[in-house]
């Protein structure tokens, strides 16, 4: 684990790497009540200047990157992995999983309460509205919402 000194971590933070795994945290971060870092053999990467807000769990299995100067609201969830479940004869939790990962670049803000699945990139500049489900990328400097998440409009 790799937390920069400046980094403010409140009551109640939890950094688990026991499966495996890194934590990196840059410069000037804070990760508020309750947040869950849960690495389960993967990396989570965060860059400078990030807010990760109560109550948020952020996966690492296949892999978490998230750039500088981005904003993750409470009781959000980033899952960089996915359950296979195409063989009907055998039980969902025994067919592994398939790790695609999910990068958050930067200057990105994502509303309370957003779950971002596998796979999935946030380009430069988004917003994720409050309550979204995102499965598919995110160009750059657009606001997307709903579930699944659409593109509402651009910001430029």
């Amino acid at each position: 684990m790799i937390i920069h000194p400046s980094v403010k971590i409140y009551p109640n933070v939890v950094m688990n790497t026991e499966r495996g795994g890194k934590i990196y945290v840059g410069k000037n971060c804070e990760l508020l009540n309750g947040v869950l870092l849960m690495t389960y053999g993967g990396n989570i990467i965060i860059g400078d200047n990030c807010s990760i807000n109560p109550y948020t769990v952020l996966y690492g299995v296949g892999d978490l990157t998230i750039g500088d100067n981005v904003l993750i609201a409470g009781h959000c969830l980033i899952i960089p992995s996915n359950h296979i479940f195409t063989d009907i004869s055998t039980p969902i939790n025994q067919q592994g999983l398939t790790k695609k990962g999910v990068v958050i670049e930067d200057n990105v803000w994502i509303g309370s309460g957003c779950s971002i699945l596998d796979g999935v990139r946030i380009g430069q500049g988004a917003i994720v509205a409050a309550g979204a489900v995102v499965n598919k990328d995110v160009l750059s400097n657009t606001i997307v919402g709903g579930v699944p998440a659409k593109l509402i409009k651009s910001r430029t």
